[in-house]
This record gives structure tokens, sequence and C-alpha cells, in this order.
């Protein structure tokens, strides 16, 4: 007598047992009843990751981790004096190439982070066959709710780095919590001002010659690296996958309220099994972005900002993830408008 294979925990519970919900008592729907698929919070909630989602999370943090934990035990970098006011080492005596400012990757790589991201994601939308007609203008409904999709992550890296409604969230949030910019880089002119000048933005204080102190920080670098490049993961993940014949374990809340998998969707239309082996230009213009973006990540967690500043540009960033890719999946309405990648 042959016996069923047991489902892997990415795989679609909710469509085994909507099969057999029918025939309520059957051996079937006790096995349902006791497997642990059943009980795990990851496998019944679509806001959650699946675990090669939760693996790829995983790396920013441990990243930071790293690098921090090598700031320490480096005998040169520790010994090397360091500047809250710029969150980094003075330039004579910094302790690498890339514990400056200056360094061209952090000049012409990080400092123009989003038009790297955006020419990523828009070289990928436009030219993978999921998609559209590759390397055609067509405007293909995935296409267009890529963009939105794209078009949301942007607003918050806006808001958050750019200009919110005047300073940025960056600088309200570091004004909130006690900071100013000190004039110092002329004493008298600091004494005639009474004891600070004030600035809105750390960009006009040191465009004033100020430093910008006394609050909490996000870390720019930490959130700018770490958004766009999940941006671009979370984008190329599903139709990578469905090439390579893995699983999407997504799970989605339908308009009926029963939860299905990301798969199962996908197999309902026939023009979204589109895919091929070879990756694709925008693909691999994406996977070398998020490289060098997981580089400078390093490099930023071991050279620049504390603990915490590092720590609330990683949060910061992942808030804003979940709110594009997660929260969609289990709010019908919101995933009519900006869609799920590769759906």
């Amino acid at each position: 007598m042959s016996t069923r294979r047991r489902p892997l925990p990415d795989e679609g519970v909710a469509d085994t047992t909507s099969s057999s919900s029918s025939q309520p008592g059957t051996m079937d729907d006790s096995k349902h009843d006791r497997s642990p698929l059943r009980t795990s919070p990851a496998a019944r909630s679509p806001f959650l990751p699946t675990r090669l989602e939760l693996l790829l999370l995983s790396i920013y943090p441990a990243t930071l981790v790293l690098g921090s934990i090598f700031s320490i035990i480096s005998p040169t970098t520790r010994n090397t004096p360091y500047s809250a006011a710029t969150q980094s080492h003075p330039v004579d005596v910094a302790p690498s190439y890339f514990a400056t400012k200056k360094n061209i990757f952090n000049v012409y790589f990080v400092k123009k982070g989003w038009a790297w991201t955006t020419a990523a994601t828009l070289l990928f939308l436009f030219t993978h066959p999921s998609l559209g007609p590759p390397m055609r203008l067509t405007l293909t409904p995935r296409r267009f709710r890529g963009l939105l999709r794209w078009a949301l992550v942007t607003l918050a890296w806006v808001l958050v780095t750019q200009w919110c409604f005047g300073p940025p969230l960056i600088d309200t949030l570091f004004r909130f919590t006690g900071g100013q910019c000190e004039l110092v880089r002329d004493p008298e002119a600091r004494e005639t001002m009474s004891d600070t000048r004030e600035y809105v933005t750390a960009a006009t204080c040191k465009l004033a010659g100020g430093a910008w102190k006394g609050g909490h920080d996000i870390s720019g670098h930490v959130f700018l690296l770490i958004l766009g490049s999940m941006l671009l993961w979370f984008e190329i993940l599903p139709p990578v996958t469905r090439a390579e014949g893995l699983r999407d374990g997504r799970r989605v809340v339908m308009d009926d309220g029963k939860v299905r998998t990301a798969a199962a969707e996908a197999r309902a239309d026939n023009a979204n099994q589109v895919g091929e082996r070879d990756p694709g230009v925008g693909v691999k213009a994406a996977l070398a972005v998020m490289t060098l973006s997981w580089w400078m990540l390093l490099m930023t967690a071991a050279f620049f900002h504390t603990w915490f500043e590092k720590f609330t540009g990683l949060l910061v960033a992942w808030m804003t993830i979940w709110a594009v890719y997660f929260l969609p999946r289990g709010v019908p309405a919101l995933r009519a408008i900006i869609g799920m990648p590769g759906l």
C-alpha cells in the first residue's frame, strides 16, 4: 500500500485542507489536525516570511553584528579615535580605506545608492519574461504593479532621508531626541551666537561649518543599503525560484478569507508560468547591486555609527519592506492595487 507524501513546511496547507474540508472526520482531516503545520504561526500567517525569506532577512542583522564585532576585536580599529559628531574615524588616522567617507565606493555607489537601486529595478521589470515582453517598454499589469511597489519604497526613502513636509524623519528624530547643530568652525562666531546655532537639517548644518551633535542619528547608510537590496531581493525572488523549480511558500488571504499559497495562485494563471533557466540581465544587475550593497553594509557596520544607530536603520528598513511586501499578502484589497512579486 502506498503512503501519502507529507507536505513540506513551505507547501500550501490551506490548499490541501480545503479539498478535504467537505469530508469532516476523514482520516486526512485528522492527520491535518495533528500536523505541526496547523499550529505553527509561520505556517499559518501570511504576514510572516517563508524559510527562504527569513534566511535572506537574517543576512542583514548578521552582517551588522559581524562588522560591529570586527570593530571591537581589531586592534587597529579599536585604538583609532572615533568622532561621535561625524559617526566616523578622523580621515588622517582612518584604520582602512573603507573607513573614510571619501572612498570611491561610498562617493559613487552609496551616496547615489537609490539611483543604482532604481536602475536595477527598472532593468529587471522591463527585461524579465515573466513580467512582459523583454526589452520592450510595454506597461503590462505586472510591470505596473512592480512600479507601484518601487514608488512606495521610494516614497519611504524620501520621507526618511530627504524630505518629510520639511526636514526628513532622520533629522526630525535627531532634534526630537535633543540633537542640535553646533557651530564649531569659528569659536568667536559661536560666542556671539550664544551656545548654539540651530539648523533644520544635518546638510545645512554641515554647509555652515557646524557639527550635528547630541541626538539619536538613525544610520542613513544602513537604512539605504538594506532597503534597496531587500526591494531587489523580494522582486526577483519569485520568478527566479519558479525558474529553478523551487517552491513558493508565501501565503495569501483571498477575498473569501481563505488562505492559499502563492504557488497555487500562480498556477491558476498560466501566463505567470513564463520563465527561463537563464536569469537574464535584469536579475544579474540586481545581484550585482545587492552584492556591493552587502559589502558596503559590512564596511558601514565595521567603521561607522554606533550599535543603536545601525539597529534603528535596520529596523526602519524592515518596517518599510514589511508594509510593501508582507502586508498585501493578508490584505486582499491592498494586494489588488500593488500586487505581489510573481503574481
